[in-house]
């Protein structure tokens, strides 16, 4: 531990023991950050009988700044302690920002691979020149504590024909090797997936490059490729792909590719799926635990031209709640993990035809079969029309306005309603939208237009330790 990290140390002790003014907006079953801001979710894994998720952490800024790894563990996905710091930016090679990255276990640890960056003082447009993204490597003996850290790959050793700008390390081992994706931004200005090679998870050769045949933005983040029942796929968000159409009415979008042949040598990607249509979604990693792929995203969007009014009450942001991925017919489906069941509470069952009215609590789950033609909540409407499921945000929503999924009928609706945060989930996991919202405190009502059955659950808040 080095002069800077015992600083940074007891500054981050001294924010979080202060706290926050009581605000009812913060969230009581999506992870956020104690104070300050949040984004990425990093370094996913189970080790030890324990899930781990650390994010992108700026404990002094509610609106940003220097970024570090914040750390939750749970048991089970319901009780969860909130760790101390894992990752601060002490090194020279990652003073300005411990950027994202990815978790390979192995018995002996926790490796924890991330970006380390920097930037240069000086003329630059931090493109081409004046950017460090390094490749670091973080061990940990037991999930909890710092052992070490190593720089691995600095921008001299990428290949040529990038820019500075390669970051975000998924890190796997198979067929008794380890392999790394990082995205990159070319010097033509187009997004590719850089693939590399160890046998030591130490020392790491360029064995791919993949791009598609025509560019597709600009910038790949946060990569993510596996394989779901003998199917790979390529999950990232480009930046700079064309705004236009459901999936891509955000600043950014984030999706997947399927992927052909070989990632190591030969390989095609297919056509780009979004995962998410609504406003609140981006960067988001999988892993794999207990037989099933689990996916976390980060429920905010970088640059966009909506805001939060919780950055005045000093926090801002939270993560999804963990996603079941499948692969059926080929394409992602993704379902609130079952464990969130445990949550529930009070169930009550109710069956329309035609109009309908139901009282829900603030933070509730409610689970619809049948013929869904409109929904309505306090700030928020769902409703078919011209083949598309349009979300519109009416009240509370800070600049937020209307977003599209393509969506024949609504054939099945689970809804995960938070005090300022919503996750859509649209037949069975098929198409879903995110949104974070902030409607008036009190008691909500969901109109609903079609005929069906609804099922309502009060959700109980996550057990945090702190």
């Amino acid at each position: 531990m080095n002069a800077l990290q015992k600083d940074l140390k007891k500054l981050t002790a001294l924010v979080e023991q202060a706290g926050l003014p009581e605000d009812s907006r913060r969230l009581r079953f999506h992870l956020m950050p104690p104070v300050g801001w949040l984004n990425d979710p990093n370094g996913l894994c189970r080790f030890r009988g324990e899930y781990h998720v650390f994010y992108q952490y700026a404990p002094f800024d509610a609106e940003g700044g220097i970024k570090f790894w914040g750390h939750y563990k749970s048991p089970d996905l319901l009780r969860w302690v909130q760790c101390p710091v894992m990752l601060y930016s002490d090194q020279p090679y990652d003073v300005h920002g411990v950027y994202s990255g990815s978790a390979l276990c192995e018995e002996d640890g926790m490796y924890l691979y991330y970006t380390g960056n920097v930037k240069y003082m000086g003329g630059h447009d931090y493109i081409r020149t004046g950017r460090g993204h390094n490749t670091v490597l973080a061990y940990s003996p037991d999930g909890m504590t710092l052992g070490w850290k190593r720089l691995l790959m600095e921008n001299k050793d990428y290949p040529a024909g990038v820019t500075c700008h390669v970051r975000d390390p998924k890190v796997w081992k198979q067929d008794g090797r380890y392999y790394m994706v990082q995205g990159a931004r070319m010097q033509d200005d187009a997004g590719a997936l850089l693939v590399f090679e160890s046998e030591n998870r130490l020392d790491w050769k360029h064995i791919n490059t993949i791009q598609t045949a025509e560019p597709f933005g600009y910038m790949w983040e946060c990569p993510d490729l596996f394989e779901l029942d003998g199917r790979w796929f390529l999950l990232l968000s480009p930046q700079g792909a064309p705004r236009s159409g459901p999936g891509f009415e955000n600043v950014y979008a984030c999706g997947y590719f399927p992927l052909e042949g070989d990632f190591r040598g030969a390989c095609t990607l297919g056509t780009f799926v979004p995962l998410d249509y609504g406003f609140d979604f981006y960067a988001p990693q999988t892993f794999h635990a207990d037989g099933r792929r689990l996916l976390v995203g980060w429920q905010g969007m970088p640059d966009a031209d909506y805001t939060n009014p919780t950055a005045e009450a000093g926090w801002q942001h939270c993560l999804t709640v963990p996603r079941e991925i499948t692969c059926e017919n080929g394409r992602l489906y993704q379902r609130p993990a079952r464990e969130l069941e445990g949550l529930r509470e009070g169930a009550q069952e109710y069956r329309f035809d035609g109009a309908a009215e139901i009282e829900l609590e603030q933070s509730s789950e409610l689970f619809i079969t049948g013929n869904v033609q409109a929904l309505t909540l306090p700030g928020l409407a769902l409703r078919r029309e011209s083949g598309m499921l349009k979300l519109e945000i009416t009240e509370g929503g800070y600049g937020r306005t209307c977003r599209t999924a393509p969506v024949e009928s609504v054939r099945q609706l689970q809804i995960l309603m938070d005090t300022s945060a919503a996750e859509i989930f649209v037949n069975g996991g098929e198409t879903v939208l995110s949104t974070r919202w902030y409607p008036a405190d009190g008691t909500r009502r969901a109109a609903l237009q079609g005929s069906g059955t609804a099922t309502v659950y009060g959700l109980r808040p996550l057990e945090i330790t702190r």
